[in-house]
């Protein structure tokens, strides 16, 4: 069968997945702490994971920041600057148009929300006659699985998808497939999510908010014990406990009890440790964060003193988004076919920009000999003006090589005193000089006056 104008067939080699199998490496990251099977605790699904407000918070906000910048061909030239190719670049129009149903900032984000959640993030391929990509679909990552072949040729068995064109299954050739993993723990094709280290805190984050919620429907106040000095039967028992929790419980709470027969009902005080619920919450805020290596001061933790903004997101982006944007610029680069010296790049002014005033500080001393003008006003998003094209200097700065040569004489400062000018030869007196002239001019009239002999 075609598939996207590759022809697919059947691969005769027998291929082993890399997930399945009851010796697979899915089989070795099922418990969520080391003795986790003794305690029977199950850690929810990333699904339900995501409920945890911290890891929605650490999962969207580092999808967010990273779809906001820019995906760009950039080429290198002999001086080693990197300046954009045109728009009309086959590779660059995949990149500003994905697919049918996506923009490149809803791109990014998908992209990136499966590479957090799940560990990998896998693009399917959509060729033209020419075998240029003009198209990448992004796929779910659970309903792909990849293959290896005894000989180690690489393939990917995908489920069912009609957004991506293919109503059927089909295995495809890892060609095709554009493939970003997270951290390969346990084998080089498949990675491993933050939630696999953060999820037994999210999990118990979500129990002490279900149970708060619960404690606080219930009036703010815990269970008691109702009891009597005689033996109760089992049956009267439940339909007093039924009785009293249909009376006087939830918004019931402050009804008047009034008891016979010797029953007494003694509220339960509450436990110290339950008392350091905001604490317990507090630490599994803190330890999602430092899965994801997000800034705790994103979630509303301390800022940290003296800090800039500019310093902030440097190491927001070189702690937490830099191993998550250099692979995915590699991995189009190889899915796209694009080679030196054109390289896929995000533009990282939307992350990095500092505050106008700034700004303004930084691009003024740069202009002093660095840019020209004209580069400096781009920033500022200002036309070009005349005479802005060339950068530019203060008069009296000199070359190293100038101040060589002067340091070279004898006397590089002019130190000694220059010998005087000689004296210029004194001019005659004005009236000498019409006297003279007018001899020769009369002179000069004789010649001419006199008779031929």
């Amino acid at each position: 069968m075609r598939l996207f104008g590759l022809e697919i067939t059947r691969a005769k080699r027998k291929a082993v997945s890399s997930l399945g199998g009851e010796r697979g490496w899915f089989s070795v990251i099922r418990e969520s702490f080391t003795g986790a099977w003794q305690q029977v605790v199950e850690v929810d699904p990333p699904k339900n994971v995501l409920a945890f407000s911290a890891v929605f918070s650490c999962v969207t906000g580092i999808a967010g920041d990273i779809a906001k910048l820019r995906l760009r061909i950039v080429e290198e030239d002999d001086d080693h600057i990197f300046t954009e190719v045109p728009r009309n670049t086959p590779q660059a129009a995949v990149l500003r148009r994905p697919n049918h149903y996506q923009t490149p900032y809803q791109f990014v984000l998908c992209w990136v929300i499966s590479k957090l959640l799940w560990g990998n993030t896998y693009a399917l391929k959509r060729r033209d006659g020419r075998g240029v990509v003009v198209a990448l679909y992004l796929l779910d990552p659970q309903r792909v699985t990849p293959l290896v072949t005894e000989s180690g040729d690489i393939y990917y068995r995908l489920a069912a998808d009609n957004l991506a064109g293919f109503p059927d299954g089909v295995t495809v050739p890892a060609s095709e497939i554009i493939h970003d993993l997270m951290c390969p723990l346990w084998h080089p094709l498949v990675g491993v999510s933050p939630i696999y280290a953060c999820g037994m805190s999210a999990t118990m984050g979500n129990r002490i908010q279900a149970n708060s919620a619960t404690f606080f429907g219930n009036m703010s106040a815990p269970s008691g014990m109702l009891s009597a000095p005689a033996t109760i039967q089992e049956e009267t028992a439940n339909r007093l406990k039924r009785t009293f929790e249909e009376n006087f419980g939830g918004k019931n709470m402050g009804r008047l009890f009034v008891a016979g027969d010797g029953l007494e009902f003694k509220g339960f005080a509450m436990a110290p440790v339950d008392a350091q619920l905001i604490e317990q919450l507090k630490w599994s805020v803190e330890d999602v964060a430092r899965a994801f290596h997000y800034p705790l001061y994103k979630l509303g933790g301390p800022v940290p003193n003296g800090a800039s903004i500019e310093s902030l997101n440097q190491g927001y982006y070189s702690e937490c988004l830099q191993t998550l944007i250099e692979p995915m610029e590699a991995v189009l680069d190889h899915g796209l076919g694009i080679s030196a010296p054109r390289y896929v790049e995000a533009d990282l002014e939307g992350l990095l920009r500092m505050d106008a005033l700034a700004r303004a500080e930084v691009e003024e001393r740069l202009v002093k000999g660095i840019k020209a003008p004209n580069e400096s006003r781009r920033v500022f998003n200002l036309p070009p003006v005349p005479g802005g094209k060339y950068p530019y200097l203060q008069q009296q700065n000199y070359s190293l090589e100038a101040l060589a040569k002067r340091d070279a004489r004898a006397d590089p400062f002019e130190t000694a005193k220059p010998a005087a000018p000689p004296a210029p030869p004194e001019a005659a007196n004005d009236d000498e000089m019409d006297l003279e002239a007018a001899k020769s001019l009369i002179a000069d009239i004789a010649k001419e006056c006199l008779p031929c002999e």
